[in-house]
């Protein structure tokens, strides 16, 4: 019996090198794993720091388009002339015009370039507004977060011009697309209020909790 124990002597080198083997391979495997790991981490963190990034960019408004490009609009709803509707980006609130400008690239990126049709509004032109024969609006002056710089309206512009009839079915597919980004955005939506105004969208919140921020 002796010599066949020492005839089996020869293969324990070997076990001893695969049992080494097998271990080197899990190793390196869970090492493997972890690295994998890691790297999916470190990529996670680094798309989140480019989205933060992109996020606290500073964004800087659109050149005006030319009046021409307003004349259809005009034509339909006289009270968006350049002399009554104002359009200075700069009578705005700073922080609303970033989050404007950050909805205003969302829809442009889906295939809906967006214009400002009307930003800040003072409370006599609000009044005109809420008192016309064309009812534009339900809310008279200093109810409005047109007043504070805290509401826009904009409209979709299709080949160059601004296009605002809610029976143009592209317009209407842009209005839907602008309520979903703005609501996305933590935006307020015209589009779901009773009395529907689809190119409307403002800071959200009640305009007394928003003033008492600013105090």
């Amino acid at each position: 019996m002796a010599w066949v124990a020492r005839s089996w002597l020869w293969l324990l080198p070997l076990l001893s090198l695969a049992l080494v083997s097998v271990v080197v391979a899990i190793t390196l495997h869970f090492a493997d794993r972890h690295k994998n790991q890691q790297f999916r981490a470190n990529e996670l963190a680094h798309g989140e720091q480019i989205r933060q990034t992109l996020q606290e960019e500073k964004l800087v408004p659109p050149p005006p388009l030319p009046p021409e490009a307003f004349v259809d609009a005009v034509a339909q709803m006289p009270q968006l002339a350049l002399d009554k509707a104002d359009r200075d980006w700069n009578k705005m609130d700073p922080a609303f015009v970033q989050d404007v400008l950050r909805v205003m690239a969302r829809m442009k990126a889906r295939g809906f370039p967006m214009v400002l049709l009307e930003g800040y509004r003072s409370a006599e032109r609000q009044n005109r507004l809420a008192g016309g024969s064309a009812k534009v609006t339900q809310a008279k002056g200093g109810e409005s977060k047109h007043q504070y710089g805290l509401a826009a309206d904009l409209a979709p512009v299709r080949n160059g011009k601004v296009v605002i009839s809610e029976r143009d079915p592209w317009a209407m597919q842009a209005y839907n697309a602008l309520g979903e980004e703005a609501q996305a955005q933590g935006l307020g939506w015209g589009g779901v209020w009773s009395f529907r105004d689809y190119g409307h969208i403002e800071r959200a919140g009640s305009l007394r909790a928003l003033l008492a921020r600013r105090a």
